[in-house]
This record gives C-alpha cells, structure tokens and sequence, in this order.
C-alpha cells in the first residue's frame, strides 16, 4: 500500500514538474526572447537647419552686428574671403534695388558664411529700418533684393493719472515721445501743457504698428482725452478728406489757423519788444519778433499753409524764409543754419512742414530762431495776436463725425471703468502690503 502511494507521489511531482517547464518556457518568450529589430540600426530623424530671413542655415555660420562708424560694405565683406572684383560686380547690382553707399552706421545686419576655415561670405542681409531688409546673395549668381516685413496695423489704448510732467506720465503708461508730440500738438491751443497738475488723467486711443507682436511705431491718435482741473477735454479724431484732424464734442476745430510754435522743444529767449539792448550791435532798439532757443540743427517748422515769398541770406537776418499764408497773415524765420529739402520762391508749404534748421547766422549771439509774424503789413507780437480758428466739421460731415465722436466716447468710458478697478487692486495690495509689514 504504500509503495503504490510513493509511485503515485512520484508520478504527481513528475507531471507537476512539466507542466510547470511548460509554463516559464511560455513566459520566456513572452518576456524574455529579444525582438530582432531591437538589434537593427534604428533611423534617426534630424531636424532641419532653421532658417533666417527664409535662408536655410545648414552649414552656415551666422553672425549678427551693427555696421560701425566709417566700415563700408568692401571693408566688411573683405574680412570673409569676397573679392574686390566680386563687390565691385555686387554694387553694380545692387544699384537698382538698394545701392551700397546707402548702408549707413550702427544700423543692423546679419552674415552667413561657410563653416571651413575661409569662412566665405554666402550672404549679407542689411536692415535700413524695421520694415526691411535686403538680401546681397554672395553665392556664384550674385543677386540682391529687397523685402518688406508684413507690418499689422492694431488699435491700442492708453490710461493715466498725471505724476509729474505730462511726457512723463504718458512714457511710465506705456506710451512714446513721439505720442507725446502729438497730444502736444493737439492740446497746444487748448491747454499750457507745462501746467498740467498732479491728479489730472488723460485717456488715448490710437493705432500701433506692429511686426510679429514687436512695437515697432505707435501710430496716430485716433481720440484723446484729458481732464484738467475736474474739466474734460475731448479730441475726436476725424478725416474731412484732407487728413485726420481734431475736433471737440462740439465739432469745433482743436487748432487754431496757425501753429502755437515754430519750433518743439525750445523756449523763448527774448520777447516782442519796442526797446531791447541789442547783444550784437550794443546798442538799444526795437525787437520785433520772439526768440526761440534751441540746438543748432533742430527742425523749424511752417507755422501755417503757405507759399514761400523769399527764401535767402541776409547779413542782419542770415539764412531766413518768408512765407505769405493769406491776405491778412506773413511770418519770417531767421537765423537758420540751412534750408530744408525743396525750400525755394514760390515753393507751396503745409502747417508743420519742416522749412530750416536752427542756426546762428547773420547777427546772432548762439543757436537761436527769431521769429516775426506779420498782420495787414504790420509786425505784431505773435504770442500775443488772437488767431482764428481753423475749420469745424463741415455740416455734410456731421452724421459721420457724430458716429465717430460716440464710438471714442463709449471706448473712454470702459477705459475709464478699467482704470478705477486696476486703481482699487493697486490700493488693495499696497493695504496688504503695509499690514503685514
């Protein structure tokens, strides 16, 4: 009885032990039996060189810089294996599209050139501006083009309180200098701008130009706003056909005839008077016109639309322009260093189109514009005649101008809205900050 048992034991242990072979044999395929293709030399995706100006960079080294102070296109090029003969050929190409005496100091520019030790040039891009750029391909078929970056036009707006000057408070809100000279321009009739207050705001709306999201130009004011002793004062910006220019609520015209000032940025050195001590001739006369002191080489502008009657040298007066603008009104502007492009007799000229440069010539102590307005023949004192206003909305304009008013109003008031809470957040934060000091 018992050996039947040891034989029936041992014939369990031995099926037993083979079907548990069986079974880790089926998990060593499963788990443990290399695939072939794991042996195989697996293909490696390489991605592509990247490329810049639409150039592809794959063996090429690039190098970005600023042309310097007198380096020429032959000096550069020089450095990186391109012949006298080659450049010599390329300017005669380039000619017609973007000639090598115009590439100018501390502007952009970005070469490519072969990665061995000869580093050739293959190409050179240059950047006159933001918006283009030119290629001088240097390869065996030279060639040279010129390309436009795509510019988006977007509206952006600006919200403030006044902390200091008005330049001041619109640069620290996000805005340009250049912003600025337009909100000057607009309020100069309106507004002393040097005697804004603490606490006022001011609100605008305008056009940004922009590549790939980069600022590269804010653009013009569409609407303005600025609030000046509790009083408001809107600007709509509006096109009658011959522009945009600035009217208020009512329609009225923002500017007067003329500019306040033939020159941005100066200040008033010595005034209209019928007795002044004369720092040249030393002795006392009549001044009869008002100075404004400024850096030589600052642009001067026509205060009005004119035609130019004189435009000459003088030995009192130096370089100077006369410009007729109606019946009733003439000015005069001495003392320029030179004149602007296309200033002549007869030439026609626009309100604040540059005519000269501040200079000293004639009798003249330092850089300096002396500017004279003449009314009916007669010099008058310029900061002190009342001017005419320039014209309102013209009544077949008024349907569209009253749509275009309300649009920048209902823009202003949600800005305004935007401004209070960013104002309530900002008090909040600076509470929680001074409590848990």
């Amino acid at each position: 009885m018992s050996k039947r048992l040891t034989i029936s034991a041992a014939v369990f242990s031995l099926l037993l032990f083979i079907i548990a072979q069986s079974y880790f044999a089926d998990l060593s395929e499963t788990f443990f039996t290399p695939n072939r293709s794991d042996f195989l030399p697996k293909e490696q995706l390489v991605p592509p060189a990247p490329k810049i100006y639409g150039i592809s960079t794959d063996s090429l080294q690039v190098v970005e810089g600023s042309i310097l102070s007198g380096e020429t296109m032959s000096t550069l090029l020089s450095n990186y294996n391109i012949s006298t003969a080659t450049i010599h050929s390329l300017a005669q190409k380039a000619q017609s599209v973007f000639a090598l005496r115009r590439i100018r100091a501390n502007q952009r520019y970005t070469l490519l050139h072969s990665t061995d030790s000869v580093r050739t040039a293959r190409y050179f891009i240059y950047e006159p501006n933001e918006t283009e750029y030119v290629i001088y391909d240097l390869r065996d078929s030279l060639a040279v083009t010129l390309h436009q970056r795509k510019v988006e036009t977007v509206e952006r707006e600006l919200v403030g309180e006044i902390h200091g000057s008005l330049y001041q408070s619109v640069i620290e809100a996000g805005g340009t200098p250049g912003l600025v000279d337009q909100l000057a321009d607009i309020y100069a009739w309106r507004l002393d701008l040097n005697h804004i207050q603490a606490g006022d705001i001011f609100k605008l709306i305008f056009e940004e130009k922009q590549i790939n999201g980069k600022t590269i130009e804010q653009g013009q004011l569409k609407g303005a706003y600025i609030e000046h002793n509790g009083t408001p004062l809107y600007a709509i910006g509006f096109d009658q056909g011959n522009g945009i220019a600035y009217f208020d609520q009512d329609g009225q015209s923002f500017k007067k005839a003329f500019l306040k000032e033939p020159v941005e940025y100066s200040r008033i050195s010595s005034r209209y008077t019928n007795r002044r001590f004369h720092p040249v001739q030393k002795r006392f006369k009549a001044h009869l016109g008002t100075d404004f002191a400024a850096p030589r080489g600052t642009p001067i502008r026509s205060v009005g639309d004119g035609i130019v009657l004189e435009a000459a040298r003088a030995a009192g007066n130096g370089i100077y322009v006369k410009i007729r603008h109606n019946k009733t009104y003439t000015t005069q502007y001495l003392h320029m260093s030179k004149f602007a492009k296309g200033i002549r007799r007869g030439a026609r000229v626009s309100m604040g189109q540059t005519i000269g440069y501040v200079g000293s010539t004639g009798l003249s102590t330092g850089p300096h514009l002396c500017f004279r307005f003449w009314k009916n023949g007669r010099q008058v004192d310029a900061l002190k005649e009342k001017l005419p206003l320039a014209k309102p909305v013209e009544p077949k304009h008024q349907v569209a101008f009253t749509a275009a008013k309300e649009q920048i109003l209902e823009q202003m008031l949600a800005m305004d809205a935007s401004f209070q809470l960013e104002n309530r957040l900002a008090v909040k934060e600076e509470k929680a900050d001074q409590s848990s000091i």
